[in-house]
């Protein structure tokens, strides 16, 4: 049985983001000490593992709950897990192209921003004159 600082310590999670977690919905209650001191369980640690590993890959909290769900129905439609994976790679190519078109248009701005006066150069980016 973990404390929640055990917890946070082996998860890598602050103890306030747990706690949260529980307030949502994502993470199950755990069982209280005679003290009335959280005690979380291995399968804590190993759902609390997984939401984090989530959010490193950017899943939003909406999506890590449907899979969630999806994991604890034992009678899964892998299909639906298929479709929120694929929902979730059109998001991250789109991400990928907006930040490639924002790339391309900084390096441009850099490259072609007219020089005022030795030393101080000006570009517009995002409709803002910036002079440095």
């Amino acid at each position: 049985m973990y404390a929640i600082g055990a917890l946070s310590r082996a998860t890598d999670c602050k103890v306030e983001t747990i706690r949260y977690y529980e307030k949502i919905g994502l993470m199950p209650e755990p069982a209280r000490s005679d003290g009335n001191q959280r005690r979380y369980g291995e399968r804590h640690r190993e759902r609390l593992y997984f939401i984090r590993h989530c959010r490193d890959l950017g899943f939003s909290i909406e999506a890590i709950r449907e899979l969630l769900a999806l994991s604890d129905d034992q009678q899964r439609d892998c299909a639906a897990v298929d479709a929120l994976a694929r929902r979730h790679r059109d998001a991250v190519d789109d991400r990928i192209r907006a930040l490639t078109a924002l790339r391309l248009s900084i390096g441009a701005s850099l490259a072609l921003g007219p020089v005022l006066f030795p030393g101080v150069r000006a570009f517009s980016m995002l409709g803002m004159i910036c002079v440095f």
